[in-house]
């Protein structure tokens, strides 16, 4: 698995945990952290991911919301959600990822983490988030000052 794969992966279940579990986000990233043995630039990264998704998960659900109508937010699986998430997290605000990237590994963590559809919803919704790129970047971008890697 690439480096940075790894570092989403473990973002991925970080944001999990949180979201089933309410557990602390500082506390269970930690925990994460150390279990992956991640180094400090994936740690980093990481926790890029976490603190910035975990503020504004309001936000990016009523994104993925709008695009994937035919779903009610609370009957789309977790682990799809918070796919979802770090991909529009990251093209929307942490602006480091191109596009094709962002979308390409969501998929790849749908095929490894969700059910057989979810390579499939994961895409197509951030497909059609990815033609409003632009539009989404400007509404969020009150929160780009805080995911600095």
């Amino acid at each position: 698995m690439k480096p940075r794969t790894r570092a989403r992966s473990v973002a991925l279940q970080a944001l999990y945990e949180i979201d089933i579990a309410g557990h602390p986000p500082g506390q269970v990233l930690q925990e994460r952290i150390e279990d992956a043995e991640l180094d400090d630039n994936l740690a980093k990264f990481c926790r890029a991911i976490v603190l910035g998704i975990v503020p504004i998960t309001v936000e990016l659900d009523g994104y993925i919301a709008e695009h994937a109508p035919e779903w009610p937010l609370e009957q789309v699986a977790i682990i799809d959600r918070n796919i979802i998430r770090i991909a529009l997290w990251e093209f929307a605000i942490y602006s480091k990822t191109p596009i094709k990237v962002a979308i390409n590994e969501a998929v790849e963590m749908a095929k490894s983490y969700g059910s057989d559809s979810t390579p499939r919803f994961v895409n197509g919704v951030l497909g059609s988030l990815a033609t409003r790129q632009n539009e989404i970047k400007q509404a969020l971008s009150r929160f780009a000052s805080g995911s600095e890697e």
